[in-house]
């Protein structure tokens, strides 16, 4: 399953000096601070406690953020094109059919009042114009593709009657109808069971191999980012503290990254009390070397 492909030359997605704010004025919170990476075709981990920044800046790519976020980037190139400065029409181009997005809870991102076929027949629709025969066809194909057994079955269930480890199979067949570059996976697995989980990583791992895709994998598992992904973003406090291989994560030198890897419990190394992770203000200095907000 961990694959830990070479970063590609030309990358899928540039990012550089990525803010993100929430408010106006002396109130403002920086929620991202000055991101710069790159993602090609590979598993790119994106690592962090609850607040940490993760999920806004998969939004903050995709500029699904509320009004009061305020998104500013020196360069958000994607395969060329600035969707830093795209419009809101032309996001909408760009979201589902080049850039897709599989959440935490299948149970809040399906409608309850839809069979599941339909379901995937609108992402059918929508990206392929694909209608009748052929679109039934293709819908059972992409369950098929995703190992669901017995599609014909499962494209007349609805959302309730369906296991988790299911709905994200679906979530995952209605994100690649459209065939897009790049995903971006907010803790996919975090619902799960272990055992549904690590079939869910393969059958990741497997598409993401054989389509090419660029997939930005969101969790705060240290240990499934190492085992998953080909390199890991190591954030806190809204910006990144360190950047390496996922199969050198424990030749992490950053004190933060240490902290969290020494205060996980090893079945190797068992010990009455785990380390409690001591913070740093200076962790949250910013480029210019003053602290931040």
């Amino acid at each position: 399953m961990t694959g830990h492909q070479k970063h590609d030359a030309v990358p899928l997605l540039s990012v550089r000096g990525l803010c993100v704010r929430f408010g106006n004025g002396n109130e403002a919170v920086a929620a991202l601070r000055n991101l710069s990476f790159d993602l090609g075709k590979e598993k790119l981990g994106i690592v962090g406690e609850s607040g940490s920044g993760k999920s806004t800046l998969g939004r903050a790519i995709l500029k699904l953020l509320p009004r009061m976020a305020t998104i500013s980037a020196d360069r958000l190139d994607f395969c060329g094109s600035d969707i830093g400065k795209a419009s809101e029409r032309q996001m909408l181009q760009i979201r589902g059919s080049q850039i897709g997005m599989i959440l935490q809870d299948p149970k809040y991102a399906l409608d309850p009042t839809m069979k599941i076929g339909h379901q995937i027949g609108e992402a059918v629709t929508l990206h392929l114009g694909k209608r009748g025969k052929d679109k039934k066809t293709h819908i059972l194909k992409m369950l098929d593709s995703v190992k669901i057994r017995d599609p014909q079955r499962v494209y007349e269930l609805y959302p309730h009657q369906i296991s988790g480890g299911m709905g994200q199979r679906i979530m995952i067949a209605m994100t690649l109808v459209a065939q897009p570059k790049i995903i971006i996976a907010d803790e996919p697995t975090s619902a799960l069971d272990v055992t549904v989980r690590r079939q869910l990583l393969e059958l990741l791992d497997e598409l993401v191999t054989a389509r090419g895709i660029g997939l930005i994998f969101i969790t705060h598992d240290l240990d499934l980012a190492e085992g998953f992904c080909d390199r890991l973003l190591i954030m806190y406090s809204g910006q990144i503290l360190e950047e390496l291989p996922a199969s050198s994560l424990s030749n992490a030198k950053h004190p933060y990254t240490r902290g969290l890897l020494e205060s996980m419990p090893r079945l190797e190394a068992p010990t009455e009390r785990l380390p409690v992770l001591v913070r740093d203000p200076a962790w949250q200095r910013d480029v210019n070397g003053s602290l931040s907000q």
